[in-house]
């Protein structure tokens, strides 16, 4: 949708306000700690090990037997995410005194490409939209699965602990859950009488620890998920990310702004953001998903 007058007003006005006040400010840890992987061609193969070929104690003498490990090939394709946002000409000229109406719809249409690549990460699901990838829902086996009950129930420590658990080759770099999930967890560890860990992560900013696990709260994590007959629950992932075998992401070329220029059927000009991404978990024990929290 091109940039209308009526909005474009808003960005011209005859006191100076350099930049665009944020009023839809969001939470998105994941692209903050996710490592990406250039990809050459529109898909990534990877193979996971599925079997080990075994091994037995043996007499003097005795007869060895062969045995062989079994692997699955599995394959990553980049999904096209993008917008496009047009700006009138006449809106251009006349009224970027203050603010160049194209820099600011770029830059929220990039905007809008991060949250939806975010909310992609966590509940993607191609079945739903093929044009999509597979988030970390989807993405998490069913040996990597643990619920607060059948119908989902309250979280407590003990399920935290059996979720990190589950996760393979050391801790966890994150763990993964909604801000009314994360409140509850600090509730629970205020009430048994254990400190809530505080410290700064790699980028400065003082953020919260469980037994030296990152805990990151996504305003894309819903509360809204059903499992049974319950209803309005939540889920926490335990995630580690590595480029060599745990989550990472997928791209070519990384987040491109195309400037297409002119229309041929309006007076305007158009940007267009685009990102060849995708999500890929090397290792099926570098993921694991706690659901059906509920808000008890």
């Amino acid at each position: 949708m091109a940039l209308t007058l009526a909005e474009s007003a808003k960005l011209s006005t005859d006191m100076l306000q350099r930049g665009v006040i944020e009023t839809i400010i969001e939470e998105s840890p994941v692209l903050r700690y996710l490592p990406f992987i250039t990809v050459e061609g529109n898909s990534y193969k990877y193979t996971q090990e599925s079997t080990l070929a075994g091994a037995s104690f043996y007499a003097v003498g005795g007869t060895w037997t062969e045995g062989t490990a079994t692997f699955t090939q599995k394959t990553a394709s980049l999904a096209i995410l993008g917008g496009d946002a047009d700006v009138d000409n006449f809106i251009q000229r006349t009224r970027s005194n203050v603010q160049d109406q194209r820099a600011v719809q770029t830059a929220l249409r990039a905007k809008d490409v991060a949250r939806k690549f975010e909310t992609t990460v966590i509940t993607g699901d191609t079945g739903s939209d093929a044009n999509s990838f597979d988030g970390l829902r989807k993405l998490t086996v069913a040996a990597q699965k643990i619920n607060a009950g059948a119908n989902g129930g309250a979280l407590a420590l003990a399920l935290v602990d059996q979720l990190i658990d589950l996760v393979k080759g050391g801790k966890p770099d994150m763990l993964l859950m909604s801000k009314r999930t994360r409140r509850k967890l600090k509730s629970l560890l205020v009430a048994s009488s254990h400190y809530v860990e505080q410290g700064a992560d790699q980028f400065g900013r003082q953020v919260m620890f469980y037994d030296g696990i990152l805990v990151e709260a996504s305003d894309f994590q819903p509360d809204d998920e059903t499992l049974g007959s319950g209803s309005a629950l939540s889920s926490v992932y335990a995630v580690q990310f590595s480029e060599a075998d745990g989550l990472v992401g997928l791209q070519n070329g990384g987040i491109e702004a195309v400037d297409i220029g002119q229309l041929e059927t309006k007076d305007a000009q158009r940007v267009r953001l685009r990102w060849y991404v995708s999500l890929a978990l090397l290792r099926d024990s570098a993921l694991a998903r706690l659901e059906g929290i509920n808000n008890s």
